[in-house]
């Protein structure tokens, strides 16, 4: 497995780039709709005469405005069912009359489940649902707000998100406040959002009207005359501009770049922003991630694949938020159209971070944490010869946490039950012996009874010898053993050590003397590869 990305490090840039199509997805939009809506609101800034500062918060303001957009999304599931489509059709309220909106609203809020409980739900919405949809945007602006402060951005791009969805006149929220005291950001992006949509659905045309509907009321009036004297050159060529190479040489200030620990700070509070998408997740993606990193130190990998599975495990369930939470949430069976769309959401992981290159380890670790041994795993249905060690420890981590935790069909397992859940899903042939084995002794359960090998050598390490002892090189090792030469070099300096030894020769007399050789081929079928039986197979036959 390849180190950690820690040379260069990752550009904020290139990770709230990748938030944004997070956002897309929670806002039932197409992946590209806060870059196009970014590009907008940079050029209107430029008309506008923003200064530089201004034009920072613009750029990480458009990328993410509603980043948290899914962070009531079971409360937004429990009024209006499908929280992705409703946010999705509420665009076309934006051409309504007040009248109109009620109407859209309330056929939402009775659109789903039994008749009695969309009777109970219309009078309790009618008592508090208005009130606390309105709370909505005020949780989104706040926790924006926040990220964006972890993320270390300036001042004016943490104001400029806070004010996200205020209003010129004075009705929007937090805070309720109009006109100049709105920064300059927070105007030309909450007007660049809804034009988006409509210039895509409908044409310059439709966007030039809603500019001109809504001038002067939610939108700032120069901002809207701008957009409706320029709307052609505003809004041409957006497809190309919107572009993930074009948008990051679009940031007016570089980019710093964030790597070792703080690298992990920020992935830890993406990780945080993702668990917000239900009450039955929260703290799930750093639970994962840390318990996937401590089981790989316990199964023999080097520190820096150790730090590789954490960072997997952080960003393995971003795709969960293209899924709506009427599905996540749901206490009844799926039916399989809902099933297919879960399946989805590790292949919307693998491309909402497909061009964040050196996150490449991370990015294809997390999104085959739902693999299986057996083929059986999704979405690729990948099976043992495909999966590394990496591959098979993160999907027993994340078995394992995600037995610890409530789901809205039962309760948490006790950690005993989820052991028990762990070493069935192995017998079964699913989840890796030997992965299920470090993540249950980094969770604090006891180890089975195992062979104790000589020399204090473990399982892993007796796999590298047998091979060293065969004369392969460190290059050959790691194609077997589907590892990184350096995580071979960690293995054999280990061995070494432990043995007394410093070449190969006298690490082949000890495994000979010790009946490590001679079994070898034999127990493999003659082919000399390892991959082809997980770790536990291998030792219950020794």
């Amino acid at each position: 497995m390849a180190a950690a990305p820690d040379v260069e490090g990752v550009r904020i840039a290139e990770l709230v780039a990748a938030l944004s199509y997070a956002a897309d997805l929670g806002l039932g939009q197409p992946m590209a709709h806060c870059m196009r809506q970014t590009v907008i609101a940079q050029r209107l800034a430029a008309l506008v005469g923003a200064n530089e500062a201004e034009r920072e918060a613009t750029y990480y303001l458009g990328l993410l405005m509603n980043v948290y957009c899914h962070a009531d999304a079971s409360e937004q599931a429990k009024w209006f069912g499908d929280d992705i489509s409703f946010k999705g059709d509420g665009y076309d309220m934006l051409e309504m009359s007040t009248a109109q909106a009620i109407a859209f609203i309330i056929r939402r809020v009775g659109s789903h489940g039994s008749v009695p409980a969309r009777a109970k739900r219309l009078a309790s919405f009618a008592a508090s649902g208005q009130k606390e949809v309105m709370a909505f945007l005020t949780t989104h602006s706040t926790l924006g707000s926040q990220f964006a402060e972890r993320l270390g951005l300036s001042d004016e791009a943490c104001r400029a998100i806070k004010q996200g969805y205020e209003h010129w006149d004075g009705k929007g929220v937090p805070t309720g406040a109009a006109g100049d005291q709105i920064s300059l950001a927070s105007r030309l992006v909450h007007f660049a959002g809804p034009i988006e949509v409509f210039d895509r659905r409908r044409g310059v045309e439709a966007a030039k009207t809603l500019a001109r509907r809504k001038r002067g009321g939610e939108y700032d009036p120069t901002v809207s005359d701008l957009f409706f004297e320029h709307a052609p050159t505003v809004l041409a060529g957006l497809d190309e501009a919107a572009e993930w190479d074009a948008i990051l040489d679009a940031q007016p200030v570089l980019s710093r770049r964030v790597r070792g620990a703080e690298l992990d700070d920020v992935l830890l509070a993406m990780a945080d922003l993702v668990d917000m998408k239900s009450p039955y997740l929260a703290g799930h993606s750093r639970g994962v991630g840390n318990l996937a990193s401590t089981a790989a130190l316990i199964y023999g990998m080097s520190d820096d694949d150790a730090t590789t599975l954490r960072r997997a495990g952080y960003l393995h369930d971003l795709g969960r938020l293209g899924v709506s939470n009427a599905i996540w949430d749901k206490a009844a069976p799926l039916g399989e159209s809902e099933l297919e769309r879960i399946r989805m959401h590790p292949y919307l992981t693998d491309r909402m971070l497909a061009r964040i290159s050196s996150l490449g380890q991370c990015r294809e670790i997390a999104s085959r944490h739902h693999e299986r041994l057996d083929g059986s795993g999704y979405p690729r249905g990948l099976t043992a010869v495909s999966l590394t060690p990496a591959d098979r420890i993160l999907a027993a981590a994340d078995v394992y946490h995600g037995s610890t935790e409530p789901r809205p069909y039962r309760a948490p397992l006790d950690p005993d039950q989820a052991s028990s859940r762990l070493r069935a899903e192995a017998k079964a042939g699913r989840l890796d012996g030997s992965a299920v084995d470090a993540v249950l002794a980094a969770a604090g359960h006891r180890a089975p009874v195992r062979r104790t090998w000589p020399a204090g050598l473990t399982a892993r390490e007796v796999d590298v010898l047998r091979l060293v002892a065969r004369g392969y090189s460190n290059k050959q090792i790691a194609t077997d053993l589907v590892v990184s030469p350096r995580t071979v070099a960690h293995h054999v300096e280990h061995i070494y050590t432990k043995l007394g030894v410093s070449s190969r020769a006298l690490a082949t007399f000890f495994a000979t003397e010790h009946g490590l050789m001679g079994s070898y081929e034999s127990e493999f079928g003659g082919t000399g590869k390892m991959g082809s039986m997980t770790h536990a197979e291998t030792e219950s036959q020794q």
